[in-house]
């Protein structure tokens, strides 16, 4: 360290696990309460140096090169959706146990969990609870607490990957940015595709209005948007097994692409209002039935593919058995992984 000031300059060099980061994402990382406008200006008037260097936020650093941080300004209070350590809710014996055998799959870099439905990825409005606050207890013997990669919404359930370590969290985020991240969806949609299987290539922005955030196709002003679907069976006509494979990742694409082509999900009112549920279906839980099922991802260390599939969660579990929809046909993409 030096002063400048009277204040400290300091040097951190990069870590293994942090090579191929962004310098705005490392930045972050380290120091979570520093805002973006504070960052670029350190970036723009040379005080922060990398080997000596001036560099942007968007470059990325190299194992073993040498950060220079200067004195930080008054820091900017944290941005919204940071999740501090006075803010981890202290979870039951029973939440940590459901937490931690929601786990699919476990190795020293990756996790990947079956999300319940119902439980939030991260901190919103109204959201007192959620994922981000809770991953302290899927530490298990890792040394660093686990990083969302992705996102589901609150109400689909299934496969979602958590990074272990700084180094997966870079490679992992490249690979959803890459779409070299595959991920497979099982629905139940209210009515049946007209075609049995086909492409939705529909763009998506977002709508205005009063009723949250939303999606809808807009040609003109939305970001293209691309699903691959296959009915799997149907039920007389009222209602079908669908798989979903996006191969874009917008926001609630899935719902936005199924209304558009006139069979929205079951259960997915914020999109559909009544016509997302069938007539006469009481017996029929009334939560959306959206599912990560399955995805393929590379390992960040090389070597074989990290596949992994979560099984359907109970209220979606009751409405196969309601139809009598057979599971085991229900993966039409398997030639694609």
């Amino acid at each position: 360290m030096s002063d400048e000031g009277g204040r400290k300059v300091e040097t951190r060099t990069v870590t293994a696990d942090e090579a191929e980061m962004r310098l705005d994402r490392w930045f972050k990382r380290h120091f979570p309460a520093l805002s973006h406008i504070q960052l670029e200006k350190l970036l723009r008037t040379g005080q922060v140096r990398v080997d000596g260097g001036r560099v942007k936020g968007a470059t990325r650093l190299e194992a073993g090169q040498s950060v220079r941080i200067p004195p930080m300004p008054d820091l900017a209070p944290l941005a919204p959706g940071t999740v501090t350590r006075k803010e981890r809710p202290v979870l039951s014996d029973k939440e940590v146990k459901a937490l931690r055998d929601a786990v699919l799959y476990r190795d020293g870099d990756v996790i990947v969990l079956n999300k319940p439905a119902g439980l939030a990825v991260q901190g919103g409005t109204g959201q007192n609870k959620h994922l981000d606050a809770m991953l302290d207890v899927l530490t298990f013997d890792g040394k660093e607490r686990p990083k969302l990669v992705h996102r589901l919404d609150k109400d689909t359930s299934g496969c979602l990957v958590l990074a272990r370590t700084s180094f997966a969290a870079t490679r992992l985020a490249g690979y959803f940015r890459g779409k070299e991240a595959r991920k497979y969806y099982w629905a139940v949609t209210v009515g049946v595709p007209k075609q049995y299987q086909g492409k939705i290539d529909a763009a998506l922005a977002k709508e205005a209005g009063t009723r949250g955030e939303r999606m809808a196709v807009d040609e003109d002003e939305g970001a293209r948007a691309v699903t691959l679907y296959q009915v799997i069976e149907n039920a007389h006509r009222q209602a079908a097994f669908v798989a979903l494979w996006p191969l874009t990742g917008r926001t609630h694409q899935l719902r936005a692409h199924m209304v558009a082509i006139g069979t929205p999900i079951l259960g997915d009112g914020k999109y559909a209002g009544q016509e997302a549920f069938l007539p006469g279906g009481a017996e029929l839980p009334r939560q959306l039935h959206l599912h990560a099922r399955r995805i393929v991802i590379p390992n960040p260390r090389g070597g074989k593919p990290i596949d992994v599939t979560a099984n359907l969660p109970p209220h979606m579990a009751k409405t196969w058995e309601y139809f009598g929809f057979d599971m085991k046909d229900g993966d039409p993409f398997a030639s694609y992984a």
